[in-house]
C-alpha cells in the first residue's frame, strides 16, 4: 500500500477537497489488483456502516419478522428484509 498521507480536508468541504480525496485514493490504489481494490472498498463500506448504524428496536424487529412470516406463508415474498 502507498504511504501517501491522508489529505487535509477544509471545514467547508470544497471541490478542492474532493479532488484531494480522489487523488489520494488513486495513489493508494494504483498498485492494487482488482480483487484488492474490491476488498478495500468493502472494508471501507463496512467501517462506514458500523460507524453510522442505528440500534434496532427489538419490538420493531419482532414485528418485521412476524410480517415477513405472514408474507412468506402467503408466498408474496422470497427474500427476507434485513433491518
Amino acid at each position: 500500500m502507498c504511504n501517501i498521507p491522508k489529505p487535509e480536508i477544509s471545514p467547508n468541504f470544497t471541490i478542492d477537497d474532493i479532488h484531494k480525496i480522489r487523488e489520494w485514493n488513486y495513489e493508494r490504489r494504483k498498485g492494487m489488483t482488482p480483487e484488492e481494490a474490491d476488498d478495500d472498498t468493502r472494508n471501507g463500506a463496512a467501517r462506514f456502516a458500523a460507524r453510522f448504524a442505528e440500534p434496532v428496536d427489538p419490538a420493531i424487529e419482532a414485528e418485521v419478522n412476524r410480517r415477513l412470516a405472514i408474507a412468506r406463508a402467503a408466498r408474496t415474498t422470497k427474500e427476507p428484509v434485513k433491518i
